[in-house]
């Protein structure tokens, strides 16, 4: 791999910034992969910060959204996935706080509702075991999942796209 000065680095960078959404360890992992300098990579980065190329918030603000919505994780393994990006807990707390639970059970019905079609199960209680195992996988909270599966009579249940 070749080698970047500091003026390379931030173009690169900056052009990477300018189309899609990054964080700070995103940029300062593809830094030190070119090897740039500690010193060099924090002017670089301060001068990503300053002119708003990289924000940490706004990046976890459209990461959640677009992790709930298209590929339908629950809060857990939204909040794992931030952390694994070392975004700030400060930071992650906020953004998972303003999603409201309504996001995630309009996320979990369909999920659980296509679920249940797929598996076998001889018994109600088999049944719910598998569907809390696959929503637990998918990061989704206990307490969302029992909304979801707290249903008296199989017919509502159908019938709510739960």
């Amino acid at each position: 791999m070749k080698l970047k000065t500091e003026q390379e680095a931030y173009l690169t960078l900056a052009a990477i910034c300018a189309k899609a959404e990054h964080c700070q360890w995103e940029m300062l992992e593809k830094m030190r992969r070119w090897e740039l300098s500690d010193e060099a990579q924090a002017r670089v980065m301060e001068r990503l910060v300053k002119e708003r190329y990289v924000d940490d918030e706004r990046y976890a603000r459209a990461f959640v959204l677009d992790k709930i919505r298209y590929n339908k994780w629950g809060q857990r393994k939204v909040e794992q996935a931030l952390w694994q990006k070392h975004i700030d807990d400060d930071i992650r707390q906020r953004v998972l706080s303003e999603v409201d639970d309504e996001e995630y059970l309009s996320v979990l019905r369909p999920l659980l509702k296509q679920k249940r079609r797929s598996v076998k199960a001889s018994s109600d209680y088999e049944m719910n075991q598998k569907l809390i195992r696959f929503a637990l996988g998918r990061g989704f909270r206990f307490d969302i999942i029992r909304q979801c599966l707290d249903v008296t009579d199989e017919d509502q249940y159908l019938d709510e796209d739960c």
